[in-house]
């Protein structure tokens, strides 16, 4: 079965680069409604959504990485956000770390194998700690998404 790509769900306007938030909630906030503009959907259900599933237990998997996901009547395909985040938050992570990576993922509620797909893509390029150190180096959105979608290209070819 071949992997997932990113660029099958991130979209280059889709990457924040510096964003400023003081709480968990915030940034999730920011992160809607940059999903809510790509996908034509209500950011307050966006935002509903994930919150809902936060609630559940973290997404901060842990090394100031977060990966918020959700289910959505409504979507038609995935749709992936990522955020740098200026300064980490507390996101009451597994290792109690704050965080300041944050990628988003919105699949259509029949979305079964290729959410789960896409959600083990982003966590294996998440636990790329070189990756992350060259997120982490980087506030220009075009470089972050280089940076994110490189490796599909090297393995394409």
């Amino acid at each position: 079965m071949p992997s997932m790509e990113l660029t099958e769900f991130l979209a280059p306007e889709a990457v924040l680069a510096s964003v400023r938030a003081t709480n968990k909630k915030q940034v999730l906030h920011e992160l809607a409604r940059k999903a809510a503009e790509l996908a034509s959907v209500e950011e307050r259900l966006i935002l509903d959504v994930v919150l809902e599933r936060e609630r559940l237990g973290t997404t901060g998997v842990g090394n100031g990485i977060a990966i918020p996901h959700g289910k959505l009547a409504g979507l038609k395909r995935l749709y992936g956000v990522f955020a740098r985040l200026e300064k980490p938050v507390d996101f009451e992570a597994i290792d109690e770390q704050p965080v300041d990576l944050i990628f988003m993922l919105l699949a259509p509620e029949g979305a079964g194998a290729d959410h789960l797909k896409a959600l083990a893509r982003v966590s294996r390029l998440l636990r790329d700690r070189r990756m992350c150190e060259k997120l982490r180096g980087s506030d220009r959105a075009d470089a972050l998404y280089a940076l994110l979608t490189e490796h599909a290209a090297s393995h394409a070819a």
